[in-house]
């Protein structure tokens, strides 16, 4: 993420994420790096529906799509970018390897994961396929796959 905050530094950008699975892993990495307050505008842990739902998310797509969807990672990440002004916004959502009781859709080792640019109103996407045993190792694929994309988005 080092890479990461500079080029946003240097570039006076900012970034919001709206995460689910990842616990606020991304935002983590992201303020585990100096300079960090000068990039990152805010971050949500929206684990539950409703609280995707009160940032913005449409209830509509979940209905449709499911919780578990590119449709509503793309909604977090633009959603997240409307609040709060940033010009790019993480929106992650998937299982890592574990069913979800409160929605049994979807596969149970899928993470859909969207960063909006809302310079070019573009959404850069990735399904991830997480097979590792424990959920921090799971979430570490997940950051490693945001910090790839993000590099390919801001170089």
């Amino acid at each position: 993420m080092e890479k990461i905050v500079k080029e946003l530094m240097k570039q006076k950008k900012t970034i919001s994420t709206m995460e689910s699975c990842t616990g606020g892993g991304v935002c983590n990495a992201i303020t585990n790096i100096e300079g960090a307050s000068e990039v990152l505008k805010f971050s949500a842990v929206t684990y539950s529906n409703e609280f995707k739902i009160k940032m913005g998310v449409s209830s509509d797509i979940i209905d449709q799509y499911s919780v578990y969807s590119m449709e509503t990672a793309k909604e977090m990440s633009k959603k997240i970018t409307d609040f709060t002004s940033s010009h790019y916004g993480i929106g992650i959502t998937g299982k890592l390897n574990r069913g979800d009781p409160n929605n049994h859709v979807g596969e149970d080792n899928q993470v859909f994961i969207s960063i909006y640019d809302r310079d070019h109103n573009q959404y850069k996407t990735s399904i991830l396929e997480v097979f590792k045993k424990t959920r921090k190792e799971n979430k570490e694929l997940v950051i490693k796959r945001v910090e790839e994309m993000l590099l390919e988005i801001i170089k």
